[in-house]
């Protein structure tokens, strides 16, 4: 099954990724990708769909989506991923095989070890075979016309 990053959630101060469910009267209903525990959040929670995340790169910005393939990538090529505890040497040389023209001034360790956190959890709790924009347009149409 594909997985759509635009149902993925990251919310500031929580670990883990959570899948979208529903909106509430005043914010969402999410399930952690981890444990499947749901958790409404407040409208005052920072959440982010995985699919608005970018990296900064020497041409613009890099999709997570397409950061998150080229990692698998490497790793398919025989490279290990590092964990996100990793040192920070290790850490840089591995997104430097991945992401060879990443922004150095502007995309952080801290942004790494983040992005390498995500990488584990959906290597575990989904695929990396993802939803694209025109397949998500698609589904929209096809909800509207059976309204």
């Amino acid at each position: 099954m594909k997985t759509d990053l635009a149902k993925i959630l990251s919310v500031s101060g929580q670990h883990g990724l959570y899948l979208y469910l529903a909106q509430s009267r005043n914010g969402a209903i999410a399930e952690s990708l981890s444990d499947k525990k749901r958790t409404a959040f407040d409208a005052h929670s920072k959440i982010s769909t995985l699919a608005d995340i970018a990296i900064y790169t020497s041409e613009g910005e890099m999709r997570l989506a397409e950061v998150l393939t080229a990692m698998k990538q490497v790793e398919d090529a025989g490279t290990a991923v590092p964990g996100p505890k990793g040192s920070s040497d290790e850490i840089k040389a591995f997104f430097a095989k991945a992401v060879p023209n990443y922004d150095a001034d502007r995309f952080y360790v801290s942004h790494m070890k983040k992005i390498l956190d995500w990488y584990g959890e959906i290597s575990k709790y989904a695929s990396f075979d993802f939803v694209t924009d025109e397949e998500r347009e698609k589904e929209a149409e096809q909800e509207v016309e059976e309204a």
